[in-house]
């Protein structure tokens, strides 16, 4: 099926006055901010450059040997960043006020960007998670933080990037990205508010429920759509109050969350009526288990298990994908080395998780 490397080919020479920003542009902005476009796009209020001569000096510093031995999937943002580079919609739309934040101390990962189309308005892009287990650990942190430090940057950069115009603005991300873009457009000055025209929130995880009662959270829905595939997991997690739109995806399972396995019709996403049985049977449990934790307890698993990783300098995803047997067996090593208290925390945890499988297994079979 087509997906937004077949978009660019079928729509690329078609410049913004003949097509209006759409719902698959806002998908390619929200890959885009994958790359890594540190030192090649300035920072905030440091100018900005073209598209196509940020995507001549990324492809000086990197091959695409280099590229693809990556293991995340967010990889392939390079090379469809190559494509929008030989479009007319594309090629010289200006990059700015990029900002690229990992701090160990406070466990977040922030990295955002502003776009400039052409057609009057401003994008502001946020990033979902990379490949750094600091940033796995911060999605894991929203299960219990009312803001998390990610949070708190998404709201104070769109406050000083909207501050240096009075464009109206889109803003927009996948995955954390998306949970950030509305974090920030329900955590900004009324002014601000009245200028975004919308919010994309793509397969990006929810909030807690003190959140989705706040005012301005409630004031911003109707600006709101969230796009989740057939299949979600991240998207389904935590609560939100908006409706969601469920897409077509040629992925399977947690796979569907890669936006390049999302499916395209020309300038729109192939939208479905629903989410699959199995996504809302995962969805299930893991509200139900998250919902018995209290926050003490989902914090005390969270550290313990990001806790291991650290212990065994285990700092990215590829470290954990590529783990030798000898990692391995230290990870293993140290789980069971924890003192009693760390180990009672994996155990209550794996045993509330595994209850509610159980528990959500019977009712979906004896429904039928």
């Amino acid at each position: 099926m087509s997906n937004i490397m077949d978009y660019l080919i079928w729509r690329g020479d078609l410049g913004w006055e003949a097509s209006a920003f759409n719902e698959v542009d806002n998908l390619i902005l929200s890959e885009l901010i994958y790359v890594d476009l540190d030192g090649i796009v300035p920072g905030v209020g440091a100018g900005n450059v073209t598209l196509k001569h940020a995507c001549g000096k990324f492809f000086e510093r990197y091959t695409d040997e280099e590229i693809n031995a990556r293991v995340s999937s967010t990889k392939v943002a390079a090379f469809m960043m190559r494509e929008m580079a030989d479009t007319k919609r594309f090629g010289d739309i200006l990059l700015e006020n990029y900002v690229n934040d990992i701090d160990l101390d406070e466990q977040s990962q922030f990295c955002a960007m502003t776009v400039r189309l052409g057609d009057g308005r401003m994008c502001v892009v946020y990033s979902g998670t990379d490949s750094t287990i600091v940033g796995w650990k911060e999605n894991f942190n929203m299960s219990f933080l009312s803001e998390t430090p990610g949070q708190l940057k998404a709201s104070d950069y769109l406050r000083k990037a909207a501050g240096q115009n009075r464009l109206p603005l889109r803003i927009m991300g996948h995955s954390k990205g998306g949970n950030l873009s509305v974090y920030a457009a329900t955590h900004t000055t009324p002014a601000v508010m009245e200028r975004i025209e919308i919010i994309y929130s793509n397969d990006g995880p929810g909030f807690t429920e003190s959140m989705v009662e706040e005012t301005n959270y409630r004031r911003m829905i109707p600006k709101i759509r969230t796009i989740i595939p057939e299949s979600s997991i991240v998207g389904m997690l935590l609560e939100r109050e908006e409706e969601y739109e469920v897409v077509a995806s040629s992925g399977s399972g947690a796979g569907q969350h890669d936006v390049m396995s999302w499916e395209v019709a020309g300038p729109s996403l192939v939208h479905l009526s629903r989410v699959d049985e199995t996504a809302a049977l995962i969805d299930r449990t893991f509200k139900s288990w998250i919902g018995k934790m209290d926050n003490a307890r989902r914090e005390a698993f969270v550290d313990t298990l990001f806790g291991v990783l650290d212990d065994a300098d285990i700092r990215t995803v590829d470290d954990l994908a590529r783990i030798s047997p000898s990692k391995f067996g230290e990870l293993v090593r140290i789980s069971s080395s924890l003192d009693r208290e760390n180990q009672e925390v994996m155990r209550d945890a794996a045993k509330r998780l595994l209850a509610e499988s159980g528990n959500a297994l019977k009712k979906a079979f004896f429904k039928k």
